[in-house]
């Protein structure tokens, strides 16, 4: 069996995903595209040692902050993790927020060798269009439609086709779990996150990989890291830096929500944050049922 836990930063995806892990004995995968870098810990709400609870997890920062991952790389990784433990009969459980790495890995997503494909979540898609309109294009997608706007520079940039057979799911076990909760109480719960993730560290993490932003494109692109760039140059103070990380963390959890509801077929769930074991049990009684048929 394989669940896949999808849904927007700051919802409790990893808290579910410990909960179900425990309940079917599963194993868990990171589908997050940066917390699969070292030493991106607070910045990427990277689940800690004793929020695992003992639960095995993998593919959790094991890439070193100088290395280019691509969703080539993830998708290979993933794939043969996943073929081990099925064969061990284990239970899996997929949790992150990158939605086009889940894609990746349980549909039938070709890469060539060496591509890189981005998200390009640091971009609006006015700077997208005008990326596409450097290379001369003729035709261009409408400024609204991200999805191919992100798909065509991503094609422009590599020089080569990308394609894909991508409603074709490889493993047919597979349930796909969302966790949403009200707009108003999710972007409170990201503002609030942000603070806690300065209190915990945050600062100084970065300033501890400050030497590292001109060699490592993760810290260039991750949400909580390249925000920070204008604080070393001395052109925004702290409290600003701050606002922007809640701004952009917020920007992205639209986008997320888009890609979810476009790519999955997916069950979604409230987070109920007052008890959220109703939430788990809610969960569990949907996973129960699907069994039974």
């Amino acid at each position: 069996m394989i669940i896949a836990i999808l849904g927007p930063t700051a919802v409790g995806k990893t808290a579910l995903s410990i909960a179900l892990a425990k309940k079917y004995k599963a194993e868990v995968i990171n589908f997050d595209a940066m917390q699969v870098y070292e030493k991106l810990d607070i910045g990427t709400a990277k689940v800690t040692k004793e929020e695992m609870e003992g639960v095995p997890h993998h593919l959790l920062s094991f890439v070193p902050l100088g290395k280019n991952y691509s969703v080539y790389d993830y998708q290979k990784d993933a794939r043969c993790l996943i073929d081990k433990l099925l064969k061990e009969n284990k239970n899996i459980i997929l949790v992150g927020g990158t939605g086009l790495y889940l894609k990746a890995v349980l549909f039938d997503y070709n890469f060539t060798e060496g591509t890189t494909y981005n998200t390009y979540d640091n971009l609006t898609n006015e700077e997208i269009l005008d990326k596409i309109k450097s290379y001369n294009v003729e035709e261009l997608p409408h400024i609204n439609n991200r999805k191919r706007l992100v798909r065509l520079l991503n094609k422009l940039e590599n020089n080569e086709t990308i394609t894909n057979n991508g409603n074709n799911l490889l493993y047919k076990d597979t349930i796909f779990i969302g966790l949403t909760t009200a707009r108003d109480t999710l972007y409170d719960k990201i503002n609030k996150r942000v603070d806690i993730m300065f209190n915990n560290g945050l600062l100084e993490e970065v300033e501890s990989l400050k030497d590292k932003f001109n060699t490592s494109k993760a810290l260039k692109r991750a949400i909580g890291y390249k925000e920070f760039i204008p604080y070393f140059n001395h052109e925004k103070n702290i409290d600003e830096i701050k606002e922007d990380i809640k701004k952009n963390s917020r920007h992205y959890a639209k986008r997320q929500y888009t890609f979810f509801n476009h790519q999955f077929n997916l069950t979604w769930f409230n987070t109920n944050y007052d008890d959220f074991n109703k939430t788990i049990d809610e969960v569990i009684d949907y996973i129960e049922k699907i069994y039974k048929k």
